[in-house]
């Protein structure tokens, strides 16, 4: 399989992998937010990163929607 030289994650995988990928606490369906990088599940409000091209399905790894935004140095606004 030929490496891919794009650097966006969508248009170097078939869709159909995204179409398979589910929540993995919930298997709902995941949004790929391509500007962020994330892949979104909007029932428990989460983004999982996408680090490399490569989808990091952890719920432990998942950003809080809803949570309140960070600085660069990691403190909550």
């Amino acid at each position: 399989m030929a490496r891919c030289q794009n650097t966006w994650w969508r248009n170097c995988v078939d869709t159909r992998l995204l179409d398979i990928l589910v929540c993995p606490l919930c298997k709902g369906p995941l949004k790929y937010d391509k500007q962020a990088q994330e892949l979104i599940c909007n029932p428990d409000h989460l983004a999982y990163p996408i680090r490399d091209g490569i989808p990091i399905l952890w719920a432990e790894e998942a950003r809080d929607l809803d949570a309140a935004p960070r600085d660069g140095t990691g403190a909550a606004q």
